[in-house]
C-alpha cells in the first residue's frame, strides 16, 4: 500500500522529538516502512526518520510559531501561514498515487483543505477537544467522500464525541528494560505547562528524592520558569532533550517516571516508554493516563493536582513489580497493537474508497 503522511509541521521530525505525536508518527512511518508499504512522510524542512522517505515540503517550522499549540488557548488565530504551508504540502500529494493520506497536524487548515484529495483520507486527533479543529472536523464530514477522524485513546473517543481509535504505541523491541529497581526519578517531557515539569519539581521536592528532568522549551517563558525554580532546590537537575534512546536508558535506571500532566493527556506516550523499561509510573489521574497506567500494578494514579499524594506514592514504588510493568507495555501499549490498528484501518478506508482511487 501507498501512504502519505503529513506531518505536524511546526516543528521537524527529528531527534530528540518535541513531542509524543511526533515521536509516534516516526514510530508508525518506521513500522509500516518495514511491513512493506510505501510511507512517503511530508514534513517541515530538516526532518529525518532512519529507513523511511521524508519528503521535503520546503516549510520552515519556525515560520508557523504562531501555530504551536497552546493548551491554555493562546495559539495565533492567524491561520495564513499554516494555510499556505498545508496547501503547498497538499498540491505536492495530488501529484503522486496515493492509496490513503494521513493527517497528523494539529492544525484546523490541515483538516479543511485535505478535501481537495482524491485518495481516502484520515486525521488522527492527538489532541484534548478543541474548539477551532472541532470546527473544521464538523465542516469537513459534508465533504464526498468524507474522511475518517480517529482518536488515540478510548477517554480521547468519549471527548471528542469520535468512537474510531488508533491506539498509540512504543515500540518495546528496540526500549531495553531493567528488572532492578532503579534510583531517584525522571520526568520527560515538552516544556510548557501542561505537561507538568513544575509540579514534577514540587512532588520530588515533597519526597525529598532526586530527579532528573529532561525536556526542551516548547514554551520559553515556562521553560524558563521552570529552570530558574529548580535552582533552589537539591538534587533537581535539568536537562535537555536527548533522543529517545538515550532516555530509555535514563528511564530504565530511574526508580520511578513522573507524569503530573495538568490537563487531560490524550495519551501520555512517555507514560507508556517508562513502563516499556520496567519503570514504574506516578501520575495525576487525568484523562487517558487511566488508561496507560495500571494503578496498584504498574504504577500509582493520584487525584489531579495532589502533589502531597504523589510524593507518598513515591515511598510506595518498591510493591511495584518492574516485570509487571514490562509485561503490560509488550500488551497493551505496544507499536505493534498500533500498526495492526492502523493496517486493519488503511484496507477499511480503500474498500469503501470510488473504483477511481481503490
Amino acid at each position: 500500500m501507498r501512504i502519505a503522511f503529513v506531518a505536524p509541521l511546526v516543528t521537524p521530525i527529528r531527534e530528540p522529538q518535541a513531542g509524543g505525536s511526533q515521536a509516534l508518527l516516526a514510530d508508525l512511518a518506521a513500522g509500516l516502512t518495514d511491513r512493506g508499504h510505501a510511507v512517503d512522510v511530508y514534513a517541515a524542512t530538516g526532518s529525518e526518520i532512519p529507513g523511511v522517505k521524508v519528503i521535503d515540503t520546503g516549510v520552515d517550522s519556525d515560520r508557523l510559531g504562531g501555530s504551536l499549540y497552546r493548551a491554555n488557548g493562546s495559539a495565533s488565530l492567524d491561520n495564513r501561514p499554516a494555510e499556505a504551508a498545508f496547501a503547498a504540502v497538499y498540491a505536492a500529494i495530488r501529484t503522486l498515487p496515493y492509496d490513503v493520506v494521513h493527517n497528523h497536524a494539529f492544525d484546523a487548515p490541515a483538516v479543511r483543505l485535505a478535501t481537495s484529495l482524491g485518495p481516502p483520507v484520515i486525521h488522527t486527533l492527538h489532541l484534548p477537544p478543541d474548539i477551532a479543529v472541532g470546527a473544521a472536523i464538523a465542516e469537513v464530514r459534508h465533504a464526498r467522500p468524507a474522511p475518517t477522524v480517529a482518536t488515540v485513546s478510548a477517554w480521547q473517543a468519549r471527548a471528542w464525541g469520535i468512537p474510531t481509535i488508533l491506539p498509540n504505541g512504543v515500540p518495546t523491541d528496540r526500549i531495553p528494560w531493567s528488572d532492578h529497581a532503579g534510583q531517584g526519578l525522571v520526568f520527560a517531557g515538552r516544556l510548557s505547562p501542561e505537561k507538568g515539569a513544575a509540579e514534577a519539581i514540587d512532588i520530588a521536592r515533597a519526597a525529598g528524592v532526586p530527579l532528573d528532568l529532561y525536556g526542551d522549551p516548547y514554551d520559553p517563558e515556562y521553560a524558563a520558569a521552570v529552570a530558574n525554580s529548580s535552582r533552589g532546590v537539591s538534587g533537581v537537575t535539568v536537562h535537555s532533550g536527548v533522543p529517545r534512546e538515550i532516555l530509555w536508558g535514563v528511564m530504565a535506571r530511574a526508580a520511578a517516571v513522573l507524569y503530573p500532566a495538568k490537563w487531560e493527556e490524550p495519551f501520555g506516550l512517555a507514560a507508556a516508554e517508562a513502563q516499556a523499561t520496567g519503570t514504574p509510573v506516578i501520575a495525576f489521574r487525568r484523562g487517558a493516563l487511566g488508561e496507560v497506567v495500571s494503578d496498584g500494578e504498574t504504577g500509582f494514579l493520584v487525584p489531579p493536582g495532589d502533589v502531597k499524594g504523589a510524593a507518598q506514592a513515591v515511598m510506595r514504588i518498591g510493591s511495584i513489580r518492574r516485570s509487571a510493568c514490562r509485561r503490560h507495555a509488550e500488551t497493551d501499549l505496544s507499536l505493534d497493537r498500533s500498526l495492526d490498528a492502523h493496517e486493519r484501518l488503511y484496507e477499511q478506508v480503500r474498500r469503501r474508497a470510488p473504483a477511481s482511487h481503490a
